[in-house]
């Protein structure tokens, strides 16, 4: 079974987290693979991880690119991992198709992140939660401090 880590956020964006999330995973030697709600989500992101900090550089593409089983972080709307990535993330309510099936099974990792001001979005973790438990993983859930830093709370 997968570790299944949720990030909970309370004092940033995605847009805000994601890019050092990715950069832990590929230090770490593994790929991402990246599912959100929608292709628009997808591409805003695709764009924002260009530019996100100029003195960076985050290799990644959609899945709609040539090549995407190639890259290190794909980004994408749909069920998946094209990349064969040992990191899935799931964010904006996205979510695995079964948590007991075998798309988790290959993964080392499995990160939730989600919007803790969005009463939605916080109901609908709550249930992935309950889903991933029954699927028998290993769960963590990391929330943010008041410093932005992440702290371990289960």
């Amino acid at each position: 079974m997968a570790e299944v880590l949720f990030y909970h956020l309370e004092r940033a964006a995605l847009e805000d987290v994601l890019p050092g999330l990715l950069e832990k995973t590929l230090e770490r030697g593994w790929k991402a693979f990246l599912r959100v709600g929608s292709d628009e989500r997808a591409a805003a992101l695709d764009a924002h991880l260009w530019t996100y900090r100029e003195n960076s550089f985050l290799p990644h593409g959609l899945d709609r690119d040539a090549h995407a089983g190639e890259q290190p972080i794909l980004l994408s709307a749909k069920s998946g991992n094209a990349n064969e990535a040992e990191v899935l993330f799931f964010a904006d309510g996205a979510e695995p198709d079964d948590w007991a099936g075998s798309q988790l099974a290959s993964a080392k990792r499995v990160v939730v992140v989600f919007d803790g001001r969005d009463p939605e979005a916080v109901e609908r973790a709550r249930s992935q939660w309950s889903d991933a438990k029954a699927g028998g993983h290993e769960i963590t859930y990391w929330q943010q401090a008041v410093s932005g830093k992440w702290e371990k709370r289960a």
